[in-house]
């Protein structure tokens, strides 16, 4: 694997490469208050068919967190250029929640740079009730820093079933999260406004969601699955917001052998 640092127009983005050359790219994007490390578990799988480009989004990890709010407009951009960065014309891309919702955005915006799609547990809008739940969590933060959202946060990533472990990692990546940067996030998830454009898409889309999921609901996704054009839907039962760490099986299961289709 080899890390390096992108500057993305005076944000510098950390990132990362797995697998061989010669294969075809795979673009994977993280949550909010996660780092490229939430795809540890699926790195064996994915370098078997794809050369892997992983980054820490804006404001997270590694990565620079300039002060926000930030806009999809940004984060589509920033996937651009890490595709620019590596010579990646096209590529499959990955992305769970806020990642999710950027690749939306680049599917969108620049579909000749997509040759498949995966969205993960994400939305596509920003109804009331959704805008008023980060209202809520950057209050917390401001008033009590990332310690103080890591409990409510673990508890809609994970069922009570998951291993311990897991949520032992999601919770070092949640602390380790800048402030700005989650706060700059949030920003541009209350201005989420894909759903309506979904018709429109033209790369083919699998949607992927936890069963018990309740920030991207199933029933949410199949909707957003129904209104774009081509696209297929799959749930893994027993998880929730973070299936690929809850249940990298069940996860492997789900993606099937989308990104390897021709």
């Amino acid at each position: 694997m080899t890390r390096f640092t992108v500057d993305t127009g005076g944000v510098a983005l950390s990132a990362q490469v797995d697998g061989a050359e010669g294969k075809p790219w795979l673009l994977l994007s993280n949550s909010l208050a996660a780092d490229l490390g939430m795809w540890d578990d699926q790195i064996a799988h994915l370098t078997r068919t794809h050369r892997v480009l992983r980054y820490d989004t804006r404001g997270h990890g590694q990565s620079a967190a300039p002060v926000g709010p930030y806009s999809f407009d940004d984060l589509v951009a920033d996937m651009v250029a890490l595709l620019d960065h590596v010579g990646a014309e096209r590529a499959d891309v990955m992305g769970l929640s806020l990642g999710g919702m950027t690749a939306l955005g680049l599917g969108l915006a620049h579909p000749g740079r997509v040759r498949r799609m995966v969205v993960c547990d994400a939305r596509a809008d920003a109804p009331p009730p959704f805008v008023q739940s980060w209202d809520d969590r950057i209050a917390g933060i401001r008033a009590g820093g990332m310690a103080s959202i890591v409990e409510g946060t673990l508890a809609r990533w994970f069922t009570p079933a998951a291993d311990p472990s897991v949520p032992a990692r999601a919770k070092a990546m949640i602390l380790a999260t800048s402030p700005i940067g989650y706060e700059g996030c949030a920003g541009a998830l209350k201005r989420l406004d894909y759903l309506r454009h979904l018709g429109g898409m033209t790369v083919p889309v699998r949607f992927i969601v936890g069963a018990e999921d309740m920030g991207a609901p199933p029933a949410v996704m199949r909707a957003m699955a129904e209104a774009t054009p081509g696209a297929s839907f799959a749930e893994i039962p027993g998880t929730a917001h973070v299936p690929n760490m809850e249940n990298p099986a069940g996860f492997a299961a789900a993606l099937g052998d989308f990104l390897g289709a021709a």
